[in-house]
Protein backbone atom coordinates (compact mmCIF):
# COMPACT_ATOMS: atom_id res chain seq x y z
CA UNK A 1 0.00 0.00 0.00
CA UNK A 2 1.19 3.86 -0.61
CA UNK A 3 3.22 4.54 2.48
CA UNK A 4 4.85 0.49 2.92
CA UNK A 5 8.59 -0.43 2.84
CA UNK A 6 9.92 -2.71 0.29
CA UNK A 7 12.36 -5.30 1.70
CA UNK A 8 15.86 -4.79 1.30
CA UNK A 9 17.84 -5.19 -1.85
CA UNK A 10 19.77 -8.02 -0.75
CA UNK A 11 16.91 -9.61 2.15
CA UNK A 12 14.20 -9.87 -1.40
CA UNK A 13 17.25 -11.32 -3.58
CA UNK A 14 17.75 -13.86 -0.89
CA UNK A 15 13.68 -14.21 -1.01
CA UNK A 16 13.03 -14.40 -4.19
CA UNK A 17 16.67 -16.72 -5.03
CA UNK A 18 17.86 -13.79 -7.81
CA UNK A 19 21.15 -11.54 -7.87
CA UNK A 20 20.87 -8.68 -5.75
CA UNK A 21 21.79 -6.81 -9.32
CA UNK A 22 18.41 -7.90 -9.98
CA UNK A 23 16.61 -6.57 -7.89
CA UNK A 24 18.40 -3.26 -8.51
CA UNK A 25 16.95 -3.53 -11.99
CA UNK A 26 13.62 -4.40 -10.90
CA UNK A 27 13.79 -1.04 -8.43
CA UNK A 28 14.98 1.37 -10.50
CA UNK A 29 12.03 0.81 -12.76
CA UNK A 30 9.52 0.92 -10.27
CA UNK A 31 11.53 4.38 -9.39
CA UNK A 32 11.49 5.65 -12.60
CA UNK A 33 8.11 4.52 -13.38
CA UNK A 34 6.99 6.41 -10.21
CA UNK A 35 5.58 3.29 -8.55
CA UNK A 36 8.26 3.30 -5.83
CA UNK A 37 10.80 6.21 -4.41
CA UNK A 38 14.31 5.37 -2.42
CA UNK A 39 14.56 7.65 0.90
CA UNK A 40 18.59 8.36 1.41
CA UNK A 41 19.02 6.04 4.70
CA UNK A 42 15.72 4.45 5.37
CA UNK A 43 15.07 2.55 1.85
CA UNK A 44 12.35 2.06 -0.84
CA UNK A 45 8.92 2.77 -0.15
CA UNK A 46 5.50 2.75 -2.14
CA UNK A 47 4.59 6.08 -3.65
CA UNK A 48 0.54 7.21 -3.94
CA UNK A 49 -0.98 8.74 -6.94
CA UNK A 50 -2.56 12.16 -6.40
CA UNK A 51 -3.89 12.44 -10.11
CA UNK A 52 -5.12 9.64 -13.07
CA UNK A 53 -3.49 9.41 -16.23
CA UNK A 54 -5.54 11.94 -18.00
CA UNK A 55 -6.68 14.31 -15.71
CA UNK A 56 -7.68 17.80 -17.06
CA UNK A 57 -7.51 19.67 -13.90
CA UNK A 58 -5.81 22.41 -15.50
CA UNK A 59 -8.67 23.09 -18.31
CA UNK A 60 -11.59 24.14 -15.87
CA UNK A 61 -11.94 27.58 -18.19
CA UNK A 62 -13.51 27.79 -21.44
CA UNK A 63 -10.64 29.56 -22.45
CA UNK A 64 -8.23 26.23 -21.07
CA UNK A 65 -10.22 24.14 -22.42
CA UNK A 66 -10.55 25.45 -25.57
CA UNK A 67 -6.35 25.17 -26.05
CA UNK A 68 -6.52 21.41 -24.74
CA UNK A 69 -6.08 18.80 -26.92
CA UNK A 70 -8.80 16.20 -25.77
CA UNK A 71 -11.49 18.80 -25.93
CA UNK A 72 -10.37 20.55 -29.38
CA UNK A 73 -10.45 16.51 -30.54
CA UNK A 74 -13.94 15.99 -29.10
CA UNK A 75 -15.33 19.19 -30.87
CA UNK A 76 -14.24 18.21 -33.91
CA UNK A 77 -15.24 14.46 -33.36
CA UNK A 78 -18.88 14.64 -31.72
CA UNK A 79 -19.94 17.78 -33.66
CA UNK A 80 -23.30 17.67 -35.37
CA UNK A 81 -23.52 17.54 -39.16
CA UNK A 82 -24.34 21.01 -39.80
CA UNK A 83 -21.27 22.13 -38.09
CA UNK A 84 -18.47 23.82 -40.39
CA UNK A 85 -15.69 22.20 -39.19
CA UNK A 86 -12.55 24.75 -40.99
CA UNK A 87 -10.24 23.37 -37.45
CA UNK A 88 -10.48 19.98 -38.28
CA UNK A 89 -7.89 17.65 -39.61
CA UNK A 90 -8.93 15.54 -42.34
CA UNK A 91 -10.75 15.52 -45.55
CA UNK A 92 -14.41 15.88 -46.38
CA UNK A 93 -16.27 12.69 -47.66
CA UNK A 94 -17.28 13.68 -51.08
CA UNK A 95 -12.99 14.19 -51.60
CA UNK A 96 -12.50 10.69 -50.89
CA UNK A 97 -12.15 8.05 -53.35
CA UNK A 98 -15.84 6.28 -52.30
CA UNK A 99 -16.50 4.28 -55.31
CA UNK A 100 -13.04 2.88 -55.52
CA UNK A 101 -13.33 1.69 -51.59
CA UNK A 102 -17.24 0.67 -52.46
CA UNK A 103 -15.34 -2.21 -55.12
CA UNK A 104 -12.98 -3.07 -52.35
CA UNK A 105 -14.98 -3.88 -50.05
CA UNK A 106 -17.52 -5.95 -52.11
CA UNK A 107 -14.22 -7.80 -53.81
CA UNK A 108 -13.33 -8.20 -49.89
CA UNK A 109 -17.05 -9.81 -49.32
CA UNK A 110 -16.91 -12.32 -52.43
CA UNK A 111 -13.50 -13.60 -51.04
CA UNK A 112 -11.78 -16.05 -48.36
CA UNK A 113 -14.24 -16.53 -45.11
CA UNK A 114 -11.11 -16.21 -43.17
CA UNK A 115 -10.77 -12.63 -43.96
CA UNK A 116 -14.32 -11.92 -43.06
CA UNK A 117 -13.93 -13.94 -39.85
CA UNK A 118 -10.42 -14.67 -37.92
CA UNK A 119 -7.88 -12.48 -36.10
CA UNK A 120 -5.42 -10.33 -37.81
CA UNK A 121 -1.48 -11.40 -38.16
CA UNK A 122 1.04 -10.15 -35.52
CA UNK A 123 2.36 -7.94 -38.34
CA UNK A 124 -0.79 -7.11 -40.20
CA UNK A 125 -1.46 -8.79 -43.85
CA UNK A 126 1.65 -9.52 -45.54
CA UNK A 127 -0.09 -8.05 -48.87
CA UNK A 128 -0.02 -4.68 -47.70
CA UNK A 129 3.22 -4.93 -46.16
CA UNK A 130 4.89 -5.77 -49.00
CA UNK A 131 2.87 -3.29 -51.07
CA UNK A 132 4.42 -0.36 -48.52
CA UNK A 133 7.88 -1.70 -48.90
CA UNK A 134 7.60 -1.64 -53.05
CA UNK A 135 6.25 2.39 -52.27
CA UNK A 136 9.39 2.96 -50.12
CA UNK A 137 12.03 1.10 -52.61
CA UNK A 138 10.86 3.85 -54.79
CA UNK A 139 11.77 6.47 -52.56
CA UNK A 140 15.51 4.54 -52.04
CA UNK A 141 14.71 2.76 -48.53
CA UNK A 142 14.77 -0.49 -48.69
CA UNK A 143 13.62 -2.82 -46.26
CA UNK A 144 12.43 -6.20 -45.86
CA UNK A 145 8.39 -7.00 -44.89
CA UNK A 146 9.56 -7.76 -41.53
CA UNK A 147 10.74 -4.71 -40.88
CA UNK A 148 7.09 -3.55 -41.12
CA UNK A 149 4.43 -3.56 -38.45
CA UNK A 150 0.67 -2.50 -39.45
CA UNK A 151 -1.23 -0.98 -36.47
CA UNK A 152 -5.07 0.18 -36.14
CA UNK A 153 -4.30 3.61 -36.93
CA UNK A 154 -1.39 6.13 -36.74
CA UNK A 155 -2.35 7.54 -32.98
CA UNK A 156 -2.12 3.71 -31.87
CA UNK A 157 1.65 3.16 -34.09
CA UNK A 158 2.54 6.33 -31.72
CA UNK A 159 0.73 4.89 -28.22
CA UNK A 160 2.93 1.47 -29.07
CA UNK A 161 6.26 3.06 -29.70
CA UNK A 162 5.50 4.74 -26.32
CA UNK A 163 4.50 1.79 -24.51
CA UNK A 164 7.69 0.22 -25.86
CA UNK A 165 10.50 2.82 -25.56
CA UNK A 166 9.35 5.22 -23.06
CA UNK A 167 8.23 5.37 -19.16
CA UNK A 168 6.45 7.79 -16.80
CA UNK A 169 8.48 10.67 -16.62
CA UNK A 170 10.58 10.34 -19.65
CA UNK A 171 11.19 13.39 -21.73
CA UNK A 172 10.56 13.35 -25.82
CA UNK A 173 10.71 16.55 -27.89
CA UNK A 174 8.38 17.35 -29.85
CA UNK A 175 8.19 20.82 -32.62
CA UNK A 176 6.67 23.66 -31.18
CA UNK A 177 3.96 23.67 -32.85
CA UNK A 178 3.05 20.31 -33.42
CA UNK A 179 0.10 18.05 -33.95
CA UNK A 180 -1.91 18.74 -30.93
CA UNK A 181 -2.58 15.10 -30.52
CA UNK A 182 0.97 13.86 -30.18
CA UNK A 183 0.52 15.82 -26.94
CA UNK A 184 -2.71 14.76 -26.01
CA UNK A 185 -1.05 11.00 -26.25
CA UNK A 186 2.05 11.66 -24.33
CA UNK A 187 0.16 13.19 -21.74
CA UNK A 188 -1.64 9.77 -21.85
CA UNK A 189 1.38 8.35 -21.02
CA UNK A 190 2.72 11.01 -18.43
CA UNK A 191 5.46 11.60 -20.32
CA UNK A 192 7.29 15.52 -20.18
CA UNK A 193 6.53 17.33 -23.20
CA UNK A 194 9.76 19.64 -24.37
CA UNK A 195 9.17 21.93 -27.25
CA UNK A 196 11.29 22.95 -30.48
CA UNK A 197 10.96 26.15 -32.57
CA UNK A 198 10.10 25.18 -35.68
CA UNK A 199 10.58 27.03 -38.18
CA UNK A 200 9.56 27.32 -42.41
CA UNK A 201 12.75 24.99 -43.11
CA UNK A 202 12.37 22.47 -39.93
CA UNK A 203 13.03 22.40 -36.16
CA UNK A 204 15.62 25.34 -35.49
CA UNK A 205 18.72 23.58 -35.46
CA UNK A 206 20.70 25.37 -32.79
CA UNK A 207 17.95 25.07 -30.50
CA UNK A 208 17.63 21.48 -31.31
CA UNK A 209 21.10 20.34 -30.45
CA UNK A 210 20.99 22.57 -26.96
CA UNK A 211 17.99 21.45 -26.00
CA UNK A 212 18.77 17.51 -26.70
CA UNK A 213 21.94 18.41 -24.76
CA UNK A 214 20.12 20.02 -21.76
CA UNK A 215 17.11 17.58 -21.55
CA UNK A 216 18.09 14.50 -23.30
CA UNK A 217 15.19 13.51 -24.46
CA UNK A 218 14.19 9.62 -25.12
CA UNK A 219 12.50 11.03 -28.60
CA UNK A 220 11.94 13.21 -31.04
CA UNK A 221 8.41 13.06 -32.71
CA UNK A 222 8.14 15.18 -36.07
CA UNK A 223 6.58 15.86 -39.45
CA UNK A 224 8.95 15.64 -42.21
CA UNK A 225 6.83 16.55 -45.14
CA UNK A 226 3.52 19.08 -44.72
CA UNK A 227 4.12 19.52 -41.01
CA UNK A 228 1.42 19.66 -39.25
CA UNK A 229 0.22 22.49 -38.33
CA UNK A 230 2.91 24.63 -40.77
CA UNK A 231 2.64 23.17 -43.01
CA UNK A 232 6.02 24.07 -43.68
CA UNK A 233 8.66 21.06 -45.81
CA UNK A 234 11.91 20.25 -44.13
CA UNK A 235 15.06 21.26 -46.23
CA UNK A 236 17.77 19.11 -47.45
CA UNK A 237 20.38 21.04 -44.85
CA UNK A 238 18.13 21.04 -41.64
CA UNK A 239 17.27 17.34 -41.97
CA UNK A 240 20.69 16.27 -42.68
CA UNK A 241 21.74 18.35 -39.30
CA UNK A 242 18.85 16.76 -37.80
CA UNK A 243 20.13 13.75 -38.50
CA UNK A 244 23.68 13.95 -37.72
CA UNK A 245 23.01 15.93 -34.37
CA UNK A 246 20.25 12.48 -33.52
CA UNK A 247 23.53 10.35 -34.06
CA UNK A 248 25.61 11.79 -32.22
CA UNK A 249 23.41 12.39 -29.18
CA UNK A 250 21.97 8.63 -29.38
CA UNK A 251 18.35 10.14 -30.02
CA UNK A 252 15.71 8.21 -31.92
CA UNK A 253 13.27 9.87 -34.18
CA UNK A 254 9.59 9.03 -34.65
CA UNK A 255 9.01 10.56 -38.10
CA UNK A 256 5.06 10.71 -39.03
CA UNK A 257 4.72 10.76 -42.66
CA UNK A 258 1.22 10.36 -43.02
CA UNK A 259 0.59 13.37 -45.62
CA UNK A 260 3.64 12.22 -48.11
CA UNK A 261 1.48 11.01 -50.99
CA UNK A 262 -0.35 14.89 -51.20
CA UNK A 263 3.32 16.37 -52.32
CA UNK A 264 3.52 17.01 -55.87
CA UNK A 265 7.05 16.02 -55.71
CA UNK A 266 9.36 13.93 -52.93
CA UNK A 267 10.93 16.41 -50.17
CA UNK A 268 14.01 15.04 -48.03
CA UNK A 269 12.92 12.24 -45.44
CA UNK A 270 14.78 11.57 -42.51
CA UNK A 271 13.93 7.67 -42.50
CA UNK A 272 15.09 7.29 -45.84
CA UNK A 273 18.40 9.72 -45.34
CA UNK A 274 18.75 7.07 -42.18
CA UNK A 275 18.19 3.91 -43.47
CA UNK A 276 15.87 3.28 -39.98
CA UNK A 277 18.97 3.34 -37.90
CA UNK A 278 18.30 6.08 -35.85
CA UNK A 279 14.32 7.03 -37.36
CA UNK A 280 11.19 5.39 -36.96
CA UNK A 281 8.86 5.57 -39.40
CA UNK A 282 5.22 5.72 -39.14
CA UNK A 283 2.09 6.47 -41.45
CA UNK A 284 -1.62 5.74 -42.14
CA UNK A 285 -4.15 5.92 -44.67
CA UNK A 286 -6.79 8.19 -42.98
CA UNK A 287 -6.24 11.14 -44.65
CA UNK A 288 -6.28 10.30 -48.21
CA UNK A 289 -8.13 6.72 -48.34
CA UNK A 290 -10.68 7.23 -45.43
CA UNK A 291 -10.69 8.27 -41.89
CA UNK A 292 -13.29 5.27 -41.36
CA UNK A 293 -11.12 2.21 -42.97
CA UNK A 294 -8.54 2.95 -40.40
CA UNK A 295 -4.96 1.13 -40.33
CA UNK A 296 -1.55 2.16 -39.68
CA UNK A 297 1.88 1.36 -39.89
CA UNK A 298 5.42 1.10 -38.02
CA UNK A 299 9.10 0.51 -40.25
CA UNK A 300 11.90 0.32 -37.84
CA UNK A 301 14.71 -1.77 -37.43
CA UNK A 302 13.54 -5.43 -36.74
CA UNK A 303 14.54 -5.66 -33.17
CA UNK A 304 12.07 -2.97 -32.23
CA UNK A 305 9.43 -4.32 -34.73
CA UNK A 306 9.84 -7.95 -32.60
CA UNK A 307 8.97 -5.83 -29.22
CA UNK A 308 6.22 -3.78 -31.11
CA UNK A 309 4.79 -7.01 -32.66
CA UNK A 310 4.41 -8.08 -28.78
CA UNK A 311 3.18 -4.92 -27.48
CA UNK A 312 0.60 -5.25 -30.13
CA UNK A 313 -0.55 -9.13 -29.20
CA UNK A 314 -1.19 -7.94 -25.76
CA UNK A 315 -2.89 -4.68 -26.13
CA UNK A 316 -5.25 -6.01 -29.59
CA UNK A 317 -4.28 -9.73 -29.73
CA UNK A 318 -2.94 -9.32 -33.15
CA UNK A 319 -2.43 -6.42 -36.19
CA UNK A 320 -5.87 -4.77 -37.34
CA UNK A 321 -8.62 -6.06 -39.10
CA UNK A 322 -8.10 -8.57 -42.13
CA UNK A 323 -10.99 -6.63 -43.53
CA UNK A 324 -9.87 -3.53 -43.61
CA UNK A 325 -5.85 -4.34 -44.70
CA UNK A 326 -7.45 -5.92 -47.48
CA UNK A 327 -9.74 -2.79 -48.67
CA UNK A 328 -7.02 -0.78 -48.14
CA UNK A 329 -4.49 -3.44 -50.53
CA UNK A 330 -7.24 -3.26 -53.25
CA UNK A 331 -7.36 0.19 -53.49
CA UNK A 332 -3.63 0.87 -53.61
CA UNK A 333 -2.80 -2.02 -56.14
CA UNK A 334 -5.62 -0.75 -58.33
CA UNK A 335 -4.47 2.41 -60.90
CA UNK A 336 -7.62 4.38 -59.18
CA UNK A 337 -5.57 5.12 -55.95
CA UNK A 338 -2.84 7.31 -58.56
CA UNK A 339 -5.78 8.91 -60.21
CA UNK A 340 -7.31 9.75 -57.18
CA UNK A 341 -4.11 11.50 -55.56
CA UNK A 342 -3.70 13.43 -58.44
CA UNK A 343 -6.96 14.51 -58.40
CA UNK A 344 -6.68 15.49 -55.13
CA UNK A 345 -3.37 17.44 -55.39
CA UNK A 346 -4.94 19.18 -58.16
CA UNK A 347 -8.08 20.26 -56.48
CA UNK A 348 -5.80 21.03 -53.10
CA UNK A 349 -3.70 23.72 -55.18
CA UNK A 350 -6.91 25.64 -56.08
CA UNK A 351 -8.08 25.36 -52.89
CA UNK A 352 -5.14 26.48 -51.02
CA UNK A 353 -5.38 29.68 -53.46
CA UNK A 354 -8.89 30.44 -53.21
CA UNK A 355 -8.84 30.31 -49.08
CA UNK A 356 -5.48 32.55 -49.13
CA UNK A 357 -7.31 35.70 -51.17
CA UNK A 358 -10.34 34.97 -48.85
CA UNK A 359 -8.49 35.11 -45.62
CA UNK A 360 -6.01 37.42 -46.99
CA UNK A 361 -8.97 39.72 -47.23
CA UNK A 362 -9.90 39.75 -43.78
CA UNK A 363 -5.83 40.73 -42.68
CA UNK A 364 -5.48 36.59 -42.00
CA UNK A 365 -2.01 35.84 -43.74
CA UNK A 366 -0.34 32.71 -44.15
CA UNK A 367 3.08 31.98 -41.76
CA UNK A 368 4.50 30.28 -44.62
CA UNK A 369 3.26 29.33 -47.71
CA UNK A 370 2.91 25.63 -48.00
CA UNK A 371 3.94 23.60 -51.41
CA UNK A 372 0.99 20.74 -50.97
CA UNK A 373 -1.52 19.82 -48.18
CA UNK A 374 -4.41 21.33 -47.01
CA UNK A 375 -3.48 23.17 -44.25
CA UNK A 376 -2.97 26.93 -43.84
CA UNK A 377 -0.95 28.32 -40.56
CA UNK A 378 -2.15 32.36 -40.65
CA UNK A 379 -0.89 34.60 -38.36
CA UNK A 380 -4.23 36.54 -37.13
CA UNK A 381 -4.49 40.95 -37.48
CA UNK A 382 -3.53 42.90 -35.02
CA UNK A 383 -2.33 39.97 -32.85
CA UNK A 384 -5.56 38.90 -32.13
CA UNK A 385 -6.67 36.04 -29.81
CA UNK A 386 -7.62 33.09 -31.94
CA UNK A 387 -8.40 31.12 -28.56
CA UNK A 388 -11.11 33.80 -28.05
CA UNK A 389 -12.14 34.01 -31.67
CA UNK A 390 -12.56 30.05 -31.53
CA UNK A 391 -14.88 30.60 -28.63
CA UNK A 392 -16.96 32.93 -30.51
CA UNK A 393 -17.01 31.08 -33.35
CA UNK A 394 -18.84 28.16 -31.50
CA UNK A 395 -22.22 30.56 -31.26
CA UNK A 396 -22.05 30.42 -35.21
CA UNK A 397 -21.47 26.40 -34.97
CA UNK A 398 -18.19 26.86 -36.30
CA UNK A 399 -14.71 24.73 -34.81
CA UNK A 400 -11.86 26.54 -35.42
CA UNK A 401 -7.95 25.36 -34.37
CA UNK A 402 -6.41 28.00 -32.14
CA UNK A 403 -2.95 28.68 -32.20
CA UNK A 404 -2.52 27.00 -28.69
CA UNK A 405 -3.62 23.94 -28.73
CA UNK A 406 -0.49 22.96 -31.10
CA UNK A 407 1.82 24.97 -29.06
CA UNK A 408 4.13 23.51 -26.24
CA UNK A 409 5.27 26.95 -24.98
CA UNK A 410 1.53 28.44 -25.54
CA UNK A 411 3.18 31.21 -27.95
CA UNK A 412 1.03 30.90 -30.68
CA UNK A 413 -2.21 32.71 -29.30
CA UNK A 414 -2.29 34.65 -32.28
CA UNK A 415 -2.30 32.16 -34.76
CA UNK A 416 -4.78 29.66 -36.82
CA UNK A 417 -4.27 26.33 -38.23
CA UNK A 418 -7.50 26.31 -41.49
CA UNK A 419 -8.45 23.45 -42.93
CA UNK A 420 -8.77 24.74 -46.85
CA UNK A 421 -11.07 21.79 -47.61
CA UNK A 422 -12.99 22.61 -44.93
CA UNK A 423 -14.00 26.10 -46.35
CA UNK A 424 -15.61 26.48 -48.89
CA UNK A 425 -18.49 27.66 -47.15
CA UNK A 426 -19.15 31.36 -46.70
CA UNK A 427 -20.79 31.28 -43.78
CA UNK A 428 -17.22 31.03 -41.99
CA UNK A 429 -15.42 33.97 -43.45
CA UNK A 430 -18.84 35.91 -42.80
CA UNK A 431 -18.41 34.34 -39.32
CA UNK A 432 -14.56 35.74 -38.95
CA UNK A 433 -15.70 39.12 -40.17
CA UNK A 434 -17.87 40.15 -37.73
CA UNK A 435 -15.77 38.43 -34.96
CA UNK A 436 -12.35 40.06 -36.05
CA UNK A 437 -14.16 43.43 -36.36
CA UNK A 438 -15.03 43.18 -32.37
CA UNK A 439 -12.40 41.03 -31.11
CA UNK A 440 -9.82 43.06 -28.67
CA UNK A 441 -5.95 41.90 -29.66
CA UNK A 442 -4.06 40.00 -27.39
CA UNK A 443 -1.69 40.94 -25.31
CA UNK A 444 1.81 38.80 -26.98
CA UNK A 445 2.21 37.01 -29.85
Amino acid sequence: MPGDRLPSIRQFARTMQVSPFTVVQAYDRLAAEGGIVSRQGAGFYVTGRDLPPLSLADATTPAARAIDPFWVSRQSLDSDPEVLKPGCGWLPADWMPNEALRRAFRAVARGDNTILSDYGSTRGALRLRRLLTSRFAVEGMEISPDQVVLTGSGTQAVDLICRLLLRRGDTVLVDDPCYFNFQALLRAHEIRIVGVPYTAFGPDIEAFEQIVLQEKPRLYITNSALHNPTGATLSPPTAFRLLSAATALGLLIVEDDIFADFETAPSPRLAVMDGLEHVIRIGSFSKTLSASVRCGYIAARKELIEGLVDLQVATSFGGPSPVITEVIADVLEGGSYRKHMLEIQRRLEKSRKTVTHRLGSLGISPWTVPKAGFYLWCRLPDGQDSTDIALRSMADKIIHAPGNVFSVSQSAASFMRFNVTQCEDERIFRSLGAILAKTIPCSSM
